[in-house]
């Protein structure tokens, strides 16, 4: 199982009158709220990250996997999209991706773009959209679980 993970307006809820507080390795804080919904994604599905976050070519894998570490989210393995050369939007990034994958998995797309909401119906279905100003909730973790063992039946 997969999670494709956005930052900004997901684990970093976008605040125009407040500055992300940036912790000492040089990333923003995440928010608690996200991080335990996104904690519980991770426990009950066993779901790894792949980011599609446009900080995602900052950092290499290794880093980032101490930025997720040191926010106490523990995942067992972290990708990322590849480096957006063509300036690409999210929503073609993702279509891209997933029109290259080898093999049906389950997957879910987090994020708070709302381009996304023209992904081709069957991308769409797998969206679980947060709101930019408030991040991921728990509402939206069981969301997220429930569409992911929803697809792990049709795939076994």
């Amino acid at each position: 199982m997969l999670i494709l993970l956005d930052i900004d307006g997901v684990m970093v809820p976008s605040t125009p009158w407040k500055q992300p507080e940036i912790l000492d390795d040089g990333f923003m804080q995440f928010s608690h709220k996200a991080c335990i919904a996104l904690n519980k994604i991770i426990e009950e599905t066993n779901a790894n990250i792949l980011l599609t976050t446009s900080h995602k070519s900052s950092y290499s894998l290794t880093r980032w996997k101490e930025i997720f570490n040191e926010r106490n989210i523990t995942v067992q393995k972290i990708m990322k999209l590849n480096d957006n050369v063509n300036y690409l939007n999210r929503r073609d990034e993702i279509t891209n991706w997933f029109q290259h994958l080898s093999k049906q998995m389950p997957f879910v797309i987090i994020d708070d773009d709302k381009s996304l909401n023209a992904l081709p119906k069957n991308l769409k279905a797998k969206l679980i959209q947060t709101s930019s100003t408030i991040g991921l909730t728990q509402e939206l973790a069981k969301e997220a679980i429930d569409n992911l063992h929803s697809q792990e039946l049709i795939i076994a």
